[in-house]
């Protein structure tokens, strides 16, 4: 295909078509379905490709060739980034870290090289240093939006990738976003190689983020039956019931107004007056309650050909009820 993209020519030579799944040719900054049943045509935007299988997702290509190859400016410039990097937070994720680090080691384990394909990586997750540092790792990051660190744009109800083709696969954040989550996992396990894991950080207790793009949370079993198609590393939660307080407190206090600016003063506010609930977590996180009044939970598996049935389900639950 060329080496106009933002990726490898090893990594574009998995690239199929969404649609269809057939092959893809480069022509004039198109690239073209080969498959004469489908015939469709992705253009190339600021060097990353436009993957989107129209009739079945939310967003249309038009609408990234209207941004001309736009790339918004980095989230930590600004007077604005300043400002929110030195106020106290209270999204704190004090397991993503050690998550990383034994998703890293687990993907060495089966390859020397091993191509891992990011979704949803506008912003890096927390704790996805150490993995970015990795220079026998090659990360194929994809989004809906154009970021720095985009290099393809494609739905994940619909993955451009020919089957049994990617090492690892992390979607951080990203499963509550999604219209079909189910579907979403699905094509996940469809482009994995046989023992390919998958990192994934889905929320259960928080409030509407992202506006209309908010659609679904999970509790633990439930984030485990969604990935009931692989053998579980290791899961748990990834944030506590002091963030999920301190999100409730935020939420709470926005519910009065509709005012973009006292909406600024009382994130600041919340941030200021809640950020001391997250220490608490460091330490309830490692407690069974916590499984009933997470923030959040985290799921590493190994593609498998088995699947978890309800029943089996049922007896992995973890907490105090």
């Amino acid at each position: 295909m060329g080496s106009q993209f933002r990726f490898s020519d090893v990594a574009q030579s998995l690239l199929c078509c969404p649609v269809c799944k057939g092959q893809l040719e480069l022509q004039d900054h198109h690239l073209s379905c080969q498959n004469a049943d489908c015939s469709s045509v992705f253009p190339v935007v600021n060097c990353a490709p436009i993957l989107l299988n129209e009739d079945a997702s939310i967003f249309s290509i038009a609408e990234f060739e209207q941004e001309e190859g736009h790339v918004p400016p980095s989230t930590g410039s600004g007077v604005k980034a300043r400002i929110s990097a030195a106020l106290p937070n209270i999204d704190v994720n004090p397991v993503a870290k050690q998550n990383y680090q034994q998703f890293t080691q687990q993907l060495l384990q089966y390859s020397e090289h091993p191509k891992v394909l990011v979704i949803g990586c506008g912003n890096l997750g927390q704790g996805m240093e150490e993995l970015v540092r990795q220079s026998n790792i090659e990360l194929i990051e994809s989004d809906i939006y154009f970021s720095e660190r985009t290099q393809l744009i494609c739905d994940a109800h619909d993955l451009p990738f020919t089957d049994q083709s990617i090492d690892g696969v992390i979607i951080q954040a990203v499963l509550e976003h999604v219209v079909d989550p189910y579907r979403c996992v699905a094509e996940m396990h469809r482009v994995l190689k046989s023992n390919g894991l998958v990192y994934a950080e889905t929320p259960f207790m928080q409030q509407v983020h992202m506006g209309r793009y908010d659609f679904t949370r999970f509790t633990h079993l439930g984030h485990r039956r969604l990935f009931r198609h692989f053998q579980e590393v290791e899961s748990g939660p990834v944030g506590g019931p002091g963030m999920a307080l301190a999100w409730s407190y935020q939420y709470f206090l926005l519910s009065f107004t509709k005012q973009k600016a006292l909406r600024k003063l009382i994130k600041i506010f919340t941030r200021l007056t809640s950020f001391y609930l997250q220490y608490f977590d460091r330490y309830l996180v490692q407690q069974s309650g916590v499984f009933d009044a997470a923030s959040g939970y985290y799921f590493i598996g190994k593609k498998d050909t088995k699947i978890l049935s309800d029943r089996e389900l049922i007896k992995l639950y973890k907490g105090n009820i």
